[in-house]
């Protein structure tokens, strides 16, 4: 059983999560080609190592995290939500803001 350790509720069976996708950075749209734009939308790293992953807590707290994961092992390092920084003080892009809501698709 694979288990996540959510900043707000605690450990969880990985079932009350939906992975969203590897964490990638959007392109300017005032600057990106079509093939940016494709890149972005359908490519992915996949790699076989370690790797930053969006996932959404939808049976909890209805937050995205990144999620530190081994793709071979499934071994997690961290868990975070999404927006706050990966060191130690932890500060939120928006203070007080629930990330992503009902939204389908998590922060980039």
């Amino acid at each position: 059983m694979i288990e996540l350790d959510c900043p707000n509720c605690g450990p969880r069976n990985v079932a009350e999560f939906h992975y969203v996708g590897e964490r990638h950075t959007r392109p300017d749209p005032s600057t990106a080609d079509p093939s940016t734009w494709r890149a972005y939308l359908y490519l992915r790293a996949n790699p076989a190592g370690w790797t930053d992953e969006t996932w959404l807590h939808r049976s909890g707290c209805r937050r995205y995290l990144v999620v530190e994961r081994h793709t071979v092992t499934n071994e997690i390092r961290s868990v975070r939500e999404a927006g706050r920084s990966a060191g130690p003080s932890g500060v939120r892009a928006r203070a007080g803001e629930p990330i992503g809501g009902d939204r389908a698709a998590g922060p980039a």
